[in-house]
């Protein structure tokens, strides 16, 4: 685990700091665009906004249908690091686990 800044944490677990697209759209994270990164408007991020929870890790429904597909994603899913730091981050705690890429097994 690292530590982190809160402004860089992703609503959907996701920890922006180091994130990829960072550096290449100079995105600023999820938590200063409002959920509406350079792609278009998060979905996830829209839920968590309109609930009023700096992240779905505050959320009751915590794992949605919503964040669970998202975890699922062949593109962007993950390894549950996401939900680990959801529920982490929703302690207090102020490190994050990095997302590894969601592996398929072939049939």
């Amino acid at each position: 685990m690292e530590y982190m800044d809160k402004q860089m944490i992703g609503m959907c677990g996701t920890y922006c700091g180091v994130c990829e697209w960072k550096e290449k759209t100079n995105c600023p994270g999820c938590q200063a665009c409002h959920g509406k990164p350079f792609w278009g408007e998060c979905s996830i991020a829209k839920c968590s906004i309109n609930n009023e929870y700096n992240h779905c890790g505050h959320c009751p429904s915590l794992p949605c249908d919503k964040l669970q597909d998202a975890f699922k994603d062949a593109e962007h899913g993950d390894n549950g690091e996401r939900l680990i730091n959801l529920k982490n981050w929703a302690k207090g705690k102020e490190t994050y686990l990095k997302i590894r890429t969601l592996k398929i097994d072939e049939e």
